[in-house]
């Protein structure tokens, strides 16, 4: 089995901030500084968040990367697929939560409207997932779910 890893790796970009300190830390050290050398706090500009970018890691299926939890093995974010397209089987790693947007989705023999949501237990497998009309969903799953 191919792991989903690889294509989950491809969103993910190592932050460049990664040893920035969190804001109130920053404040506190900028204030203890400013206190010691007699000089004004210097304090980030508050920081502006960037709409990820869609990416296509196979025809039809296009994914925006929201957010990532390494210590969980976790990751959410949005999925598009095109009219017609299929999404290949996989098995769970964890569990899988799925909230369906836009579009019509069919999972194994289950038809999702907007506003349904999905829950896939860790170990599960979904053989079949496919939308003829094109769907947009939210997704939470496992780095490690398994390609068939």
């Amino acid at each position: 089995m191919e792991s989903l890893r690889p294509i989950i790796d491809a969103f993910v970009s190592w932050p460049t901030d990664v040893l920035r300190p969190s804001a109130p830390l920053w404040e506190r050290l900028a204030q203890r500084i400013a206190a010691e050398t007699g000089g004004e706090p210097v304090l980030p500009a508050p920081q502006r968040w960037a709409e990820p970018e869609w990416k296509e890691p196979a025809p039809g299926i296009s994914c925006k990367l929201l957010a990532t939890d390494t210590e969980r093995n976790r990751v959410s974010m949005l999925v598009r697929l095109a009219p017609g397209t299929e999404y290949p089987p996989h098995r769970h790693a964890g569990v899988e939560e799925l909230h369906l947007l836009h579009g019509e989705l069919m999972i194994g023999d289950r038809k999702l409207y907007p506003g349904d949501y999905n829950r896939a237990d860790a170990g599960t497998v979904d053989h079949r997932v496919w939308s003829e009309t094109g769907c947009t969903c939210v997704l939470l799953t496992s780095f490690d779910d398994a390609l068939l």
